[in-house]
């Protein structure tokens, strides 16, 4: 009898809703399932595990004179104070906070909103619900997403000790009225309805119990303004937020290495970039064009004029090592694109084919041609199953790994001369289409994009990200574009030599946090990416640096690629130094400090 009861009133609770309320406030998050008790809920609070409930002897916060000012910022003293008694609170320094609150005169929290505090943790609901219209918020669209979150709390609380009746009049007369939420509101009268959606929930989740009361007041706290409930760890947070923006600012940090101390301010020196040759390898036979670590940083692959490219292997310490050259190519290489999981290789011969490569056996795997068109790049799929490739004709054509012809863009997507790269999450093609724009193809709406420069486009290269763009100019320009939704330039680098050859830029260090180039005048150019400047020159080379390669694990590993047939391989002064003090081969793998120190 009392089942079919309880039919009757959700079936007209769910036809009020049905009939059309609009969801005007956004609901709670879906209640999740918790093995955490009630009890010792005061101290099962994550972050201000004690909060001052009472520090009688505080003055209220009106009377503290909120507009004293310390500092020389315009920091105001009762928000200092209340933050950083908000930290002692989480340490767990209960006693201190409290001793803080009594000699400042300061209140962590206002009187109405400790009583509220409690009244949450005690399971006092309508007290709470009182209280919340007396704290101090004024949008009302708040306190009424407040007051259903802690009503649904109360009617999980109310189910779990089988009280269905008083579970369902709270559903009817206290979360109903609020007139928001009505999915989530017909979602919980299937909990009074069937022990089984109580069990299973009606998305087919697991247990549904209410929350910790710990938790439903961090959800709380998040809702409200933070003047009246301080986030979680503020304090940490800022001196967090004030480190990252020293590195950020620092022209010359580039290793997570070692410990940050809060005594000094943020600095590293200029040895913690590679700048010293430590190793020239010399077994191409001509030009050497184009470079690239793989992902993993345990390869290095070139492609020269010679008509060969050659994997090296990078040793634990560091030494590089030729492990295969790959021959087969009738015409010199240019370009060359590690799989994902860098067990395969492609290379791409100018205007001729695409093989692809065993990196363990130096095997040529398969060889990619179109006809009587020559191929002029190459790049993978993120799911390594498919090869992309430029064609002379201007098209992009892509093939799954046994030369099947899966699809081809026809008409004008791509220049003699020109990059491929796709995004790793597959999303984009990106492709110079015409001399002084880039194309950014979307696979799945073959929607297009466009990039336009002033200038002739020489190369481009795209951050590990999917952010940005680096794009090398005939007019001895780099920019960095964003094209993480709108397009806009937000970066130039200048300082390098172009005027005949195709010169090309990396990103690397730590974070990317850097941008190199090769240049026409035998030197690599270094900038710091945040700020523009130019930061390092390295000399070495007698020719033409014509490609920049920053190993993505190690950030204390560069490889330039020169006409003088060389590749050198740049690490860092200091450690370099001490290696060959000590007699060891010349190596760059070891780890360096900020702040001064290194090891």
């Amino acid at each position: 009898m009392l089942h079919r009861d309880l039919s009757v009133i959700i079936y007209g609770l769910n036809a009020h809703f049905m009939g059309g309320v609009e969801d005007n406030e956004p609901p709670s998050k879906r209640v999740k399932a918790s093995s955490r008790e009630l009890k010792g809920v005061l101290n099962g609070l994550k972050v201000s595990a004690t909060y001052s409930f009472g520090a009688s002897m505080a003055r209220p916060l009106a009377a503290q004179g909120d507009n004293e000012i310390i500092g020389s910022k315009g920091i105001k003293k009762v928000e200092f104070v209340r933050i950083i008694a908000e930290a002692l609170y989480s340490l767990g320094y209960s006693k201190t906070g409290a001793c803080l609150e009594e000699e400042s005169g300061i209140p962590f929290h206002s009187p109405t909103v400790s009583i509220f505090i409690q009244q949450i943790l005690d399971g006092n609901w309508d007290g709470s619900i009182a209280s919340l219209h007396k704290i101090g918020i004024m949008d009302e669209s708040i306190i009424k997403s407040a007051s259903f979150i802690i009503l649904q709390q109360k009617f999980f609380e109310l189910l779990d000790h089988e009280k269905l009746m008083e579970a369902l009049k709270t559903l009817r007369t206290e979360i109903s009225p609020l007139s928001i939420n009505s999915n989530r509101v017909r979602e919980l009268s299937f909990f009074i309805l069937s022990p089984k959606f109580r069990i299973f929930g009606v998305s087919g989740q697991q247990l549904v119990k209410p929350k910790a009361r710990s938790e439903l007041l961090e959800e709380l706290q998040k809702l409200f303004p933070p003047t009246l409930m301080i986030p979680d760890r503020r304090l940490l947070q800022l001196v967090e937020q004030a480190l990252d923006l020293q590195r950020e600012a620092c022209l010359f940090h580039n290793s997570d290495v070692g410990e940050t101390s809060l005594f000094t301010d943020h600095h590293c020196g200029r040895e913690q970039i590679p700048s010293q040759t430590v190793q020239i390898l010399q077994d191409h036979h001509d030009e050497v064009w184009y470079l690239q670590f793989s992902q993993n940083g345990k390869y290095l692959a070139s492609s020269s004029s010679d008509n060969s490219a050659i994997i090296w292997e990078v040793g634990l310490d560091g030494e590089v090592s030729l492990k295969h050259r790959l021959i087969g190519h009738q015409k010199p290489v240019s370009s060359i694109s590690w799989s994902p999981d860098d067990d395969q290789i492609l290379t791409c011969g100018i205007e001729e084919v695409v093989r692809r490569w065993d990196v363990t056996s130096g095997e040529c795997l398969h060889v990619y041609e179109k006809g009587l068109l020559g191929l002029i790049s190459c790049s993978w799929s993120p799911d390594g199953k498919c090869v992309f490739s430029g064609l002379t004709d201007k098209s992009i054509i892509m093939w799954d790994l046994d030369g099947k012809e899966m699809e081809c863009l026809k008409g004008q997507k791509t220049i003699r001369n020109s990059d491929l790269q796709i995004t790793t999450d597959g999303k984009l093609i990106i492709t110079i289409c015409k001399e002084t724009m880039i194309l950014l193809i979307d696979r799945e709406s073959r929607s297009e994009r466009c990039i336009e420069e002033e200038q002739m486009i020489v190369s481009f290269t795209l951050s590990r990200d999917n952010k940005y763009l680096l794009v090398s100019l005939v007019n001895e320009e780099l920019h960095l574009w964003s094209i993480e939704g709108h397009i806009q330039l937000v970066a130039k680098y200048k300082g390098h030599k172009r005027s005949r050859f195709i010169v090309r830029a990396s990103f690397g260090g730590l974070e990317q946090a850097f941008i190199a180039s090769g240049s026409e005048d035998s030197q690599v150019y270094i900038w710091h990416r945040g700020s523009g400047e130019l930061i390092e020159t390295l000399e070495g080379h007698s020719g033409a640096v014509n490609c920049i390669s920053w190993n993505p694990v190690n950030p204390h590993m560069l490889a330039s690629a020169s006409d003088d047939r060389t590749i050198r391989i740049w690490g860092l002064k200091q450690l370099h130094s001490k290696q060959k003090d000590k007699g060891k081969s010349a190596s760059n793998n070891g780890n360096h400090y900020c702040n001064g120190a290194s090891i």
